[in-house]
């Protein structure tokens, strides 16, 4: 049996000392102090280093409760996940996926982006691909042009890039309100071009501000440095270290890998990522990061001015929890909890309070050292995690006369927020598929098409894959005589998104709204 010296230390040694000294921030060297011998500690022990996969535990013997872990599954479900992991000691204990969802797809991670991005910048910084973080942004693009490059400007640094204090005027705010420059951004014909013209608003260092641009500068700095681009970087330094072969990363329209997002990983390739982090940036006895890059996030002072949550270089730090996150929209994270020796990794729909998952995941450590088998905690836990991989069949409505009307028209649509073009539906029973057309990103391309099955039984239908588009799930339902319910679900992207069709004759109008907060109302009419 696997010796846990190392387990002792980060569990016991942290409630005898750190508990006691964490009353307040101020007991952050203590804390880091802890951690780091805890990680010391291990080296003599025989590492558990999942490159060509995870192994897998129960949970008791890795001194977690499979009855709380059952607990944890549900509160998935309450909350929209479409997957959950949890790593003890190096091995999973929790390996859940809700359906649609399924075990193997890639999921967007946001801007957890913006934490593997950083990492990459550390990896640079260690091998000497970047001399210093101190060393002025405008350096790197000495060959351009930029718009607004004053004193401020000139001031900026890498580091200030890696703990958004850029001073970059920068609207993304951390809420439900739109990201106003980042979709500035996407718009524009050079990404780079606009993040560097932005004035300041302040000069640099000063406080927070939420700017996916600014993540795409380092991007744009680590693929300069290295002689490729950040995608390549990471595949050779990064990626392949830790066995992480099935990746996807979008690019701006120069093809440089996007730095604030964009990313698409399996949920066990995040968790590999956290996993370098527990363990202080050493991976099978190679270290990737520079040694004082993990302990940064344990001693985060950049105040985000969202409660007690603290940032550096792409990693969002709980001094109360004890835990940093690389997090993302919708609730994409990787979460390291180094008292406990855990990563939790969690995809998703919507967003909820980070609290409540990271006790619940907190509470199911109970021992550093192995639990007695719990026959009844095991099967529930079992039950919990196949019936999350089961779908959930939602209520339908008996068909109206008006179903064999619409079936087989073309609607078209005049210009509008969401894109829509064309919908035909086929409501035959059994049968039933949508055939739509969208205006695409850029005004010369031309529209893109989505058809597929469509459920009318209250359950989802999934279109496979096709070319660059994701998988998809649609199920449809009436709401009335006269009103019809699309629910689309872009299974990569945790993006749901729902369309009340309500027809009049030849008119039918559609009421959009999707979990990313985007409302739209407009109206189409038939070819005929």
């Amino acid at each position: 049996m696997r010796a846990r010296q190392g387990r002792a230390v980060i569990e016991s040694v942290s409630a005898m000392q750190v508990q006691r000294a964490a009353a307040g921030w101020a007991s952050r060297a203590l804390f880091v102090a802890v951690w780091l011998a805890a990680v010391a500690s291990q080296a003599a022990e025989p590492a558990v280093w999942p490159t060509q996969g995870w192994p897998t535990s129960s949970p008791e013997e890795q001194g977690m409760a499979s009855a709380a872990l059952a607990e944890l599954v549900d509160f998935g479900a309450a909350n929209d996940m479409d997957s959950m992991l949890v790593v003890r000691h190096g091995r999973v204990v929790l390996d859940a996926t809700y359906a649609p969802f399924r075990p193997g797809m890639k999921h967007t991670v946001n801007s957890v982006t913006k934490g593997v991005v950083g990492t990459l910048a550390g990896i640079a910084l260690k091998e000497g691909k970047l001399d210093r973080l101190d060393a002025p942004v405008l350096d790197f693009f000495s060959g351009r042009s930029v718009a607004n490059a004053d004193a401020h400007k000139k001031a900026m640094t890498i580091e200030h890039l890696l703990d958004s204090t850029s001073g970059l005027s920068w609207r993304e705010p951390l809420s439900n309100e739109p990201p106003e420059t980042a979709l500035q951004m996407e718009r524009s014909a050079d990404w780079i071009g606009f993040v560097l013209d932005r004035p300041m608003a302040q000069a640099p260092g000063l406080s927070f501000n939420y700017d996916s641009g600014g993540w795409h500068l380092v991007s744009a700095i680590v693929g300069r440095q290295t002689g490729s681009d950040a995608l390549e970087y990471a595949r050779q330094k990064l990626f392949a270290p830790l066995g992480i072969t099935d990746v996807i990363w979008r690019r701006d329209p120069q093809g440089i890998p996007i730095g604030g997002f964009g990313l698409y990983m399996q949920p066990r390739d995040m968790a590999k990522i956290g996993y370098l982090y527990l363990r202080g940036g050493e991976w099978a006895g190679q270290q990737l990061l520079p040694p004082d890059w993990v302990p940064k996030l344990l001693q985060a002072r950049v105040d985000m001015r969202i409660g007690p949550f603290r940032y550096a270089n792409g990693w969002w730090t709980l001094p109360d929890k004890r835990a940093y996150m690389a997090v993302g929209f919708l609730r994409q994270l990787i979460i390291v909890l180094p008292e406990i020796d855990t990563v939790a990794v969690v995809t998703g729909r919507k967003h909820y309070p980070f609290s409540e998952l990271i006790d619940r995941i907190v509470d199911a450590a109970r021992s550093p050292a192995p639990l007695a088998a719990d026959a009844l905690g095991s099967a529930r836990l079992a039950e919990r995690i196949a019936d999350a991989g089961v779908e959930k069949r939602s209520p339908t409505a008996p068909t109206p006369g008006l179903a064999s009307a619409i079936s087989g028209k073309t609607y078209r649509f005049a210009a509008n927020p969401v894109g829509l073009r064309s919908l035909k539906l086929d409501l035959t029973p059994g049968h039933a598929r949508y055939d739509s057309t969208f205006a695409s990103a850029t005004p010369s391309a031309p529209p893109r098409r989505f058809e597929g099955p469509l459920g009318l039984d209250g359950l989802f239908r999934v279109r496979e894959p096709q070319g660059s588009e994701p998988p998809l799930a649609a199920k449809g339902n009436w709401l009335g005589d006269s009103a019809f319910q699309i629910v689309v679900r872009s299974l990569p992207e945790g993006i749901v998104s729902s369309y009340r069709l309500t027809f009049n004759g030849q008119r039918v109008d559609v009421a959009f709204d999707d979990n990313r907060g985007v409302r739209a109302r407009f109206q189409g009419q038939a070819d005929d």
